[in-house]
């Protein structure tokens, strides 16, 4: 039998009466401790992709852009410039997200899925390149969830009227079965 190295604890999170939000956390499951590294880069990367499903995805970044820039230039990543200070990664190949993940693992930056990335959304971009991640706040209804990473510290947080804890439990437990983790609300 596998051993489970990782939990992932998944949980509704009370973050006002305007906002619905699932709080994920991926941890050491002895130390307690968020997880780095390639294998938080694999387990994250898996759990973005099968919580937009068939959605319209994209990663949003507002700081260290340069950096950004050269390291999807070097490792051909496709990016759009969406405003002076903004770029959007438009769901990105599981094996380029891996990477990226990896490697912007100390950097806080946006999710965003759902119908409005279609036409793009330069409201929101703009405010993100302004507000960084609270731009999301009263926007996130109209998506199908918005979401806050923040791998360094181990967690993602979902704004989403769209998506329960259960939910977010049933579409990310089966792509994490071969990578050692657990899917568990927290103890």
């Amino acid at each position: 039998m596998e051993t489970l190295a990782y939990r992932l604890e998944v949980e509704s999170l009370d973050l006002g009466e305007d906002v619905k939000a699932v709080g994920l956390e991926l941890i050491d499951r002895e130390s307690r401790e968020p997880v780095h590294g390639p294998e938080a880069a694999r387990i994250w990367s898996a759990v973005l992709a099968a919580l937009a499903a068939a959605e319209l995805w994209s990663l949003d970044f507002f700081s260290h852009l340069d950096r950004l820039r050269d390291f999807c230039r070097s490792h051909h990543i496709a990016f759009r410039e969406a405003a002076k200070r903004c770029i959007v990664i438009a769901s990105p190949a599981p094996e380029s997200l891996a990477t990226l993940l990896e490697r912007l693992e100390g950097e806080t930056f946006g999710v965003r899925a759902g119908a409005p990335l279609l036409a793009g959304d330069a409201l929101v971009e703009g405010d993100l390149a302004r507000r960084g991640v609270d731009a999301y706040h009263h926007v996130f209804g109209n998506y199908f969830f918005c979401g806050v990473c923040d791998f360094e510290n181990g967690f993602l947080t979902l704004l989403t009227n769209r998506l329960w804890s259960s939910e977010v439990i049933r579409r990310v437990r089966p792509v994490l079965e071969g990578l050692a983790v657990e899917v568990a609300r927290p103890q």
